[in-house]
């Protein structure tokens, strides 16, 4: 079987991605579920993260949120059994590619996939549900009544965030990257209450060379200043200075920041039945069309490699999802 892997030779050197013959899988061990994998969406690869925490290795494993068939399950698995279906995200420390047609996966990463989800549709909403949730949920609690601005709403992850805030009650206002994302924007149902168009709306960071800096740049202050009252500001800006005006303005509001990072579930064993609680709820809601994801057309595996260069140099629009 061949697996997609992420090549870094040098430190600050873009990477390359690799197809590797791999060898036969391992025994399956207590806790493990053996999954033939059916669709596998693909996410940027945060090399400096993996660094930071020390995960850093010569050929790193592609693809993590998968969704599949149960093969074969360990002698302690309680959840699962062969022929199930199912989805998850595997862990950052995982030594398998999702980008393999058969992976072995703990019980703890993985949730049952609702019959009427299709598996492409499955993989490709997980991880933005996940950041979802977290932001909105766990981050500022939003409910009835609250106002949301959601930065890029046509975004794969702006279109979940939106459509989980006017779930919950929230009056949501958008900005659209371009004329064709205010126009999607523009259908969706519930609508969005209010779009502001042209306008990028990450912060500029290393991981957005290709973005030309000649577009309009929201700037820290300019956010700062539209939080009311007890306000929050939720952001993936892991860089982000703030300045004693900054926080000033911060005080008089009773306003915060928090920091998004998706990743602290697979971090923390102690939160682990709260995230499967999560992966659950955000298959459901799939299910019952409450979130409808952004998803470009499913494409095979041998074009997998050509797909991730384009995801990691930000320059895919929608969620691109590996169908098997």
């Amino acid at each position: 079987m061949k697996a997609l892997y992420c090549q870094q030779n040098s430190p600050g050197e873009e990477v390359t991605f690799v197809f590797q013959e791999r060898e036969n899988l391992p025994p399956t061990r207590d806790n493990d579920v053996k999954v033939q994998v059916r669709a596998c969406a693909l996410s940027w690869i945060d090399t400096k993260l993996l660094s930071e925490i020390k995960l850093e290795k010569e050929l790193l494993p592609v693809g993590r949120e998968i969704s599949g068939v149960v093969l074969e399950v360990g002698r302690k698995v309680t959840f699962f059994q062969p022929d199930d279906e199912v989805v998850g995200i595997l862990p950052l420390d995982s030594e398998e590619s999702g980008l393999c047609e058969v992976i072995l996966v703990h019980e703890h990463y993985l949730v049952r996939k609702p019959e009427k989800v299709c598996w492409v549709e499955a993989a490709g909403t997980v991880r933005d549900g996940v950041r979802a949730y977290t932001a909105l949920h766990y981050l500022s609690q939003v409910s009835p009544g609250k106002t949301v601005l959601v930065m890029d709403g046509a975004s794969p992850f702006g279109t979940i965030a939106i459509q989980l805030a006017q779930h919950r009650g929230a009056k949501v206002i958008s900005t659209a990257y371009s004329l064709e994302d205010k126009q999607y924007l523009e259908r969706l149902r519930p609508p969005v209450e209010g779009i502001r168009q042209p306008l990028v709306v990450k912060l500029y960071s290393a991981e957005d060379e290709s973005t030309s800096k000649s577009q309009l740049l929201p700037h820290k202050h300019d956010i700062i200043t539209l939080l009311g009252v007890g306000g929050h500001w939720i952001t993936r800006e892991k860089n982000l200075q703030l300045d004693p005006p900054d926080s000033h303005t911060l005080f008089l509001k009773g306003a915060t920041v928090s920091f998004l990072n998706d990743e602290i579930w697979n971090l923390s064993n102690l939160q682990q039945g709260k995230y499967l609680s999560i992966l659950e709820d955000i298959m459901e809601k799939l299910s019952s069309s409450i979130f409808r994801p952004q998803l470009d057309e499913p494409i095979p595996l041998y074009e997998a490699k050509v797909s991730m260069e384009i995801v990691q140099k930000n320059q895919a629009r929608k969620r691109q999802v590996i169908q098997f």
